[in-house]
């Protein structure tokens, strides 16, 4: 995985991205482990893989990121059925690379570190290259704000718990008015304003995918097969990435499109893991019914 120079307090889509690109800079030189060398870790605790994904489809009514899952192995990849029969970790991930850069639609659901705060990010995002979102996002487990992007107008709902742990340290009566306002009340405003640029950037999956394509200027990230397994009830294969001391954890689909399912860091300090599911399927941004406050016209209040 490579390291990215800038990152932002709930920068979440580069950060999604940052996880992503685990499918470039890769040797093509040969696999260090074999392919009967299957044992994934998990990014949390380093014992055996485990990898599956509850969360609750994204849009007005989403409940948020869960980040919790199972791996299970499913056969030794020395059988016959073996998947990617013949192609080193490299070329596995480069055929991974492929699909999922072209895809017009994704949605990404896990934990994430963020690096200004020291904090952890919860995502549950669904966004397509039109520029359209709909999901969920919160800091540390204290609240969570439902996003969604369509069309020029970007729409924010925060819950009361999320405000008041945004708002640490600021006057009490200032965080009191500012719940009173926003607390469980669906909010607009244009997407290509100042204030909304960086929770609209959220939605560019464009430049997400575009992300993960790299640069060809990075150093080269070691690639080796792992074994057969499931993620989520899905088939895939494992591989593992390493970067020095770090081994990260790539699951890949082996039915349909090679498109990359989950990702789980190897890193002590940047924790976390990443599911993606829902390649090419429509996303749910629409226009939040009922009374929504502009708040453009407010000066641009926001958390």
């Amino acid at each position: 995985m490579r390291r990215r120079a800038r990152r932002t307090a709930l920068t979440a889509l580069l950060l999604a991205a940052g996880a992503t690109v685990c499918l470039t800079g890769c040797q093509s030189g040969q696999d260090g482990d074999s392919a009967s060398d299957g044992t994934a870790r998990s990014a949390a605790s380093g014992g055996p893989a485990t990898a599956s994904s509850s969360a609750t489809a994204p849009g007005s009514t989403a409940t948020g990121a869960e980040a919790s899952a199972s791996a299970s192995s499913s056969a030794p990849a020395s059988a016959p059925e073996e998947p990617f029969a013949g192609l080193t970790g490299a070329e596995i991930s480069e055929r991974a690379l492929k699909a999922t850069t072209g895809a017009r639609s994704l949605r990404m659901t896990g934990t994430v570190p963020d690096d200004e705060s020291g904090g952890t990010i919860e995502i549950d995002l669904a966004l397509n290259r039109r520029g359209d979102c709909a999901g969920t996002m919160g800091m540390d487990g204290q609240g969570e704000a439902e996003l969604i992007k369509t069309g020029d107008t970007l729409y924010l709902k925060y819950d009361e718990r999320f405000l008041r742990a945004q708002s640490k340290g600021e006057p009490q009566a200032d965080t009191d008015a500012l719940v009173s306002l926003l607390a469980g009340r669906w909010t607009s405003m244009s997407a290509g304003g100042a204030d909304a640029k960086e929770m609209a950037g959220f939605c560019d999956l464009d430049k997400l995918l575009e992300d993960a394509g790299g640069s060809g200027d990075d150093a080269p990230t070691k690639v080796t097969r792992g074994r057969a397994t499931t993620v989520d009830g899905k088939p895939a294969f494992t591989l593992y990435e390493t970067d020095g001391s770090e081994r990260n954890t790539v699951y890949v689909a082996t039915e349909g499109k090679p498109y990359l399912l989950r990702f789980e860091s190897g890193s002590k300090q940047e924790p976390g893991a990443l599911s993606f599911t829902g390649y090419d399927e429509p996303v749910p941004a629409a226009s939040p019914s009922g009374e929504v406050l502009d708040l453009d016209d407010l000066g641009g209040t926001s958390a």
